[in-house]
């Protein structure tokens, strides 16, 4: 029993150093995080993003609406792809995820 527990306990632990966390922000620390937090913390806090979950189109469909609506600016395909591959790797949906995202086509305008 107690094998079992620090097993468990030992796995958490690699987990969360895996896992690491930018003090500041809160976003995951991994490839693409200077990009995600230099372009989009500068309207919004991060806990937009470390709220949200979603795949690729899903976060697509939020960037669009921002510049659609929010005067978010148009992005190179390079940053874009950077961006959209940070967080659909990191914050993707799960099954603790809330409600199911607003397609574009619902958002307001």
């Amino acid at each position: 029993m107690k094998k079992g527990l620090f097993l468990i306990f030992a796995s958490s632990l690699l987990f969360l150093q895996a896992q690491k966390v930018d003090s500041e922000s809160g976003l995951i620390i991994a490839k693409g995080f200077e990009t995600v937090k230099a372009n989009c913390t500068v309207c919004h806090s991060a806990k937009f993003i470390t709220t949200q979950k979603g795949d690729r189109d899903t976060w697509k469909a939020m960037i669009v609406w921002m510049q659609k609506t929010q005067g978010l600016w148009q992005f190179t395909p390079e940053i874009e792809d950077e961006i959209l591959t940070y967080l659909e790797t990191n914050y993707p949906p799960g099954k603790a995820s809330r409600r199911a995202n607003i397609k574009l086509k619902d958002m307001p305008n």
